[in-house]
């Protein structure tokens, strides 16, 4: 599966639902949908949290956040029928679990961090998308605000290397950097997230309205 069949899916569920342009958000995998949403015309804005495919394929701007999520899903997959539900009670057991992609994992209750890890385990197309071949393609005549918000602190997709090849690909998008936190920014900073999000939405004035 490559990324554009998901972005079909996506554009799917829009239709079906009977939605033309949201503001959209998404983190990782999802900013890089959601900016292709963008590009096809589908969004209204596009918040992008550290977004995947800011790399060139098949180098180590690639590598190396692949190698640690295939090791986390590894260690979910072996760690999981082995009370991993009594484990996730310890704050300290959750800040090691998600310390490749959270300051703070001890943010996360002891549910949430067992429902990430069991959506880890149920993506069926992560094989596919850790393996992909393509990248973020050059975009720049913006069709809508386009906000590119780097984690100070990622260790998937590092600033200083991945957040730069965002900002070449996208060179007339909003970049911001959101410090002190890791690749999911949500479980350190939810508030200041949200914030960034606002701030996007509200840049639609300067974009022509559809037709």
């Amino acid at each position: 599966m490559l990324v554009d069949d998901l972005v079909d899916d996506v554009e799917r569920m829009l239709d079906t639902v009977g939605i033309g342009r949201p503001h959209v958000a998404g983190n990782s995998l999802g900013g890089w949908v959601a900016i292709e949403l963008a590009r096809r015309g589908r969004a209204l804005s596009v918040c992008a949290l550290s977004p995947a495919g800011s790399w060139h394929a098949g180098t180590a701007e690639q590598a190396v956040g692949a190698r640690k999520l295939r090791t986390a899903l590894r260690t979910a997959r072996l760690a999981r029928p082995w009370g991993m539900s009594l484990a996730m009670r310890s704050a300290l057991v959750r800040r090691f679990v998600f310390r490749d992609v959270a300051e703070h994992g001890e943010r996360l209750s002891a549910a949430q961090a067992i429902d990430a890890v069991d959506d880890l385990l149920g993506c069926t197309i992560i094989d596919d998308i850790l393996s992909t071949n393509e990248e973020i393609a050059p975009l720049d005549a913006l069709p809508c605000p386009v906000t590119l918000a780097w984690s100070g602190n990622d260790a998937i997709l590092p600033l200083a290397v991945n957040g730069e090849v965002a900002r070449a690909r996208i060179p007339k998008a909003t970049f911001v950097v959101l410090p002190g936190v890791g690749h999911v920014p949500i479980i350190d900073d939810p508030e200041r997230v949200r914030a960034v999000i606002l701030q996007t939405t509200q840049q639609t004035s300067r974009f022509p309205k559809p037709s």
